[in-house]
């Protein structure tokens, strides 16, 4: 693999790990696309160089989202030594410890029972479309509710959507703001809901995969351009989203994920790839 092409999938994963579009899906879509075959069909090399990617993009988030980190994180370890009615904040924290729960249980469960379904390129633009059109829906609900407003089964039903988002197409952002934004909630509010969700279940998942990371001499140059080039797109799509989506609404990513999706059915139905 080139140093070029780790930092354009670094960048691609980056952006799309927080926009509601489907990293996996842009991910396998993009060496398709060009033809690239970095990997050689070696699994455990793209494998490690995934788990490499998302700990970046995980970096960038944790930086732009310290400040939350901060005030609930500090918020669920001061209830812990003092107890008593868990309210305001603490409450916020603990609720979003519910949510990587059955994420969790359910990333656990799709790895061990399910197969691969990253080289079913049809799959991943269907996808993209259904999941596109949905989220167009769901945002044209009118949100009036934040994050203090979150009840227990709120939580259960956000953590459960996001766990089920494994297929690359759907988007783990994508459908948790489509249930966010069914429930009611401010689109600010829901966006900011969505990144605080994926910190556990990136750095869970992270550190699942990370157990059998190996990188092989020669290819150091191309994870450590990838991972930064992660981490710094990441950062921007937070940034990004949590100004444009509060704005302008998930309209725009639908229709992209809509003409996307259409775009690669009818590469596929031609004679390009």
């Amino acid at each position: 693999m080139s140093v070029l092409h780790a930092i354009l999938l670094g960048l691609v994963q980056g952006l799309t790990e927080f926009l509601p579009v489907s990293s996996s899906g842009h991910l396998a879509l993009v060496p398709w696309l060009f033809g690239w075959d970095s990997f050689g069909g070696d699994d455990a090399l793209e494998n490690a160089f995934d788990v490499a990617l998302h700990l970046g993009t995980l970096m960038g988030a944790v930086a732009y989202l310290r400040s939350d980190v901060a005030r609930y994180g500090g918020a669920g370890m001061r209830w812990l030594r003092v107890r008593g009615p868990v309210g305001g904040d603490a409450r916020v924290a603990w609720l979003l410890v519910v949510t990587a729960v059955p994420a969790g249980l359910l990333g656990l469960l799709v790895l061990a029972v399910t197969e691969d379904l990253g080289d079913r390129t049809w799959l991943v633009a269907v996808c993209l479309i259904v999941f596109g059109v949905l989220m167009y829906l769901a945002d044209r609900r009118p949100g009036t509710r934040g994050l203090h407003d979150l009840r227990l089964r709120d939580a259960l039903l956000l953590g459960t959507a996001q766990g089920l988002a494994f297929q690359p197409g759907v988007s783990r952002a994508g459908v948790t703001l489509s249930v966010g934004r069914g429930l009611g909630l401010e689109r600010e509010a829901a966006t900011r809901l969505v990144f605080l969700m994926s910190l556990p279940v990136v750095a869970g998942a992270g550190l699942v995969k990370a157990a059998d990371l190996a990188v092989p001499a020669g290819w150091w140059p191309p994870f450590v351009w990838g991972t930064l080039a992660a981490a710094v797109s990441g950062w921007l799509a937070v940034h990004w989203m949590l100004l444009f989506v509060a704005r302008v609404g998930l309209g725009g990513f639908a229709a992209y994920r809509v003409v996307a999706g259409v775009g690669v059915l009818a590469l596929l139905a031609s004679s390009y790839r």
